[in-house]
């Protein structure tokens, strides 16, 4: 599925680049192993090829899919669940945990509306930094654009 030198977007994680495809012997059986390298903390980590599907382990969105991301988060006609800030972030860290952009897009206008409400709990602000990095370096390598400029385009969408 991946080759050695690809990016791929590993869930909660972010987008990392494939370092190596390595084959270990582990309890006498051979596996092999994606050793990739977390862009944003240098964080290395081996999954194995056969698991990867099930990991959430997945391609960088096209462009096309950039544009999809962008209108989750322009959407304002969304209803904000009344549960507590708890019970939310539970619910918000699965979202993140699916690997699916368009799901941590929602998760980040979902976070971006309600402190408009009220101000978030410490694990609410930390999970709405959490998403937009996740975001911001999936969406600049997309479209091969520069971070900063992707930052402040996030930006200009909630102000």
């Amino acid at each position: 599925m991946f080759a050695q030198g690809d990016m791929a977007v590993y869930p909660a994680h972010g987008v990392g680049i494939i370092e190596a495809i390595e084959t270990q012997s582990i309890g006498g059986v051979d596996q092999t192993f994606y050793v990739m390298k977390i862009l944003d903390n240098d964080m290395t980590i081996m999954i194995p090829t056969a698991n990867c599907e099930n990991v959430g382990l997945r391609s960088i969105i096209s462009p096309k899919e950039v544009d999809k991301v962008l209108s989750i988060l322009m959407e304002r006609d969304i209803k904000i669940s009344s549960q507590t800030w708890n019970r939310r972030y539970r619910d918000y860290m699965d979202k993140i945990k699916t690997g699916s952009v368009f799901e941590v897009a929602a998760v980040l206008r979902d976070l971006y509306l309600l402190s408009d409400d009220k101000e978030l709990s410490y694990g609410e602000r930390k999970m709405m930094d959490t998403a937009k990095s996740l975001l911001i370096k999936e969406i600049s390598l997309a479209r091969n654009e520069d971070e900063i400029e992707i930052e402040q385009q996030v930006a200009k969408i909630f102000s």
